[in-house]
C-alpha cells in the first residue's frame, strides 16, 4: 500500500515514520509537515521525499497516516478521505465533536477504510486482554487510573507538546482508557449523566454508566511526579477481578504501530471494519466532550 505520513514531531520520528518505512507491505510515498525544514529532514532520514502541499501527497497515495495534533489532524483527514485516501489516524480524532463527525462522515461518504491508533489495542498482551474480557456480560464495574509524569518531571519526548499542555490528560490519556473499558462494558448509556471533577494539576476524575448496566471510573493526569506515576485498568464482576497486563516489549512502539497498519490494509482490502475505526474515534470524542461539559458545570 502506498502511504504518506503527515507530521514531523516525536511520534512521527520515533514510531510512525520507522513503522511505515520498515513495513514490508508499505511503500512510504513521502512526508508532509507544517515546518518544511523538519519535513525535509525526516523524509531524508526515512529514505523518502518531502511534500510541500498535503493535497499533492494525498493525490499520490492510497492511504495517509497522521502524527499531528488532533485539531490539525481532523480537517486534513477529512480532505484526505474526500481525495480517496484510507486513513490511519492518531487519537483523539479531534477535540470537538463537530470536527470528529466531519472526518467520520467524509470516510463514510468516500467508502474509505479507517483505523485510529489507540496504542494498547494493538500491543499483543493488552489487545489480547481486551478481547478476552469481551466474552463476559457479567462485569459490574471497571476503572482506569492513568497517572503520567509527562509534565510532572519525567524525561518525556512530549514535554514540548503544546496541544497536550492545553488540553491535558483528559484528551491525551482519555482515549486510551476508553479504548480499553468500552469493549467489555459497552457504550456509555447517557452522556448527560456523566459526572466529573478536577484534581491537582490537570487531573480529572469521571464516572460513567454503560449500556450493560455496569459503571466505570476514570482518573487521569499528565502532571503527577514520577514516583506517583502508574497505570491500572481493572474490571470486577461475577468472574472476579481482571487486571490489564503490563505491556511487553513486543518489538517496541514502531512494531505496535505496524499492527495498526496491518489492520488498515486488511480493512481497505475488503475486510471488516476494525473496532478502532473512525466511528469509534468519534464516539470517544463525544464521551470526552461530555466529561468536559461535566467539569465545566
Amino acid at each position: 500500500m502506498r502511504i504518506g505520513l503527515l507530521g514531523t514531531g516525536p511520534w512521527a520520528q520515533r514510531t510512525q515514520g520507522p513503522g511505515l518505512a520498515e513495513h514490508p507491505g508499505v511503500e512510504l510515498v513521502g512526508v508532509w509537515g507544517r515546518r518544511p525544514e523538519a519535513a525535509g529532514g525526516l523524509a531524508t532520514a526515512l529514505g523518502t521525499r518531502a511534500y510541500e502541499d498535503p493535497d499533492a501527497l494525498f493525490a499520490d497515495c492510497e492511504a495517509v497516516s497522521f502524527a499531528l495534533p488532533p485539531d490539525v489532524q481532523a480537517p486534513l483527514a477529512a480532505r484526505a478521505a474526500r481525495a480517496g485516501c484510507h486513513l490511519l489516524l492518531d487519537k483523539p480524532v479531534a477535540t470537538s465533536v463537530a470536527a470528529a463527525r466531519e472526518v467520520a462522515d467524509a470516510v463514510a461518504e468516500a467508502e474509505r477504510a479507517s483505523v485510529v491508533f489507540c496504542t494498547l489495542r494493538f500491543a499483543v498482551e493488552t489487545a489480547a486482554w481486551v478481547t478476552a474480557q469481551c466474552g463476559s456480560d457479567d462485569w459490574l464495574t471497571g476503572r482506569a487510573d492513568w497517572y503520567s509524569a509527562a509534565f510532572g518531571g519525567a524525561d518525556s519526548p512530549y514535554v514540548d507538546s503544546i496541544w497536550r499542555r492545553e488540553r491535558g490528560a483528559l484528551w491525551d490519556i482519555g482515549p486510551h482508557a476508553l479504548s480499553l473499558l468500552l469493549p467489555p462494558l459497552g457504550d456509555v448509556a447517557d452522556l448527560a449523566a456523566v459526572r466529573a471533577t478536577r484534581g491537582p494539576g490537570d487531573m480529572v476524575h469521571a464516572t460513567l454508566r454503560h449500556v450493560s448496566g455496569a459503571s466505570s471510573s476514570l482518573s487521569l493526569s499528565l502532571t503527577v511526579p514520577p514516583q506517583a506515576a502508574g497505570v491500572t485498568v481493572e474490571l470486577r464482576g461475577a468472574a472476579g477481578v481482571s487486571t490489564l497486563p503490563e505491556r511487553g516489549k513486543d518489538g517496541g512502539p514502531a512494531r505496535t504501530f505496524q499492527r495498526a497498519v496491518d489492520a488498515l490494509i486488511a480493512s481497505a482490502g475488503g475486510g471488516a471494519a476494525h473496532p478502532c475505526d473512525v466511528r469509534f474515534g468519534l464516539r470517544i470524542t463525544e464521551i470526552l466532550a461530555a466529561v468536559e461539559r461535566a467539569l465545566d458545570s
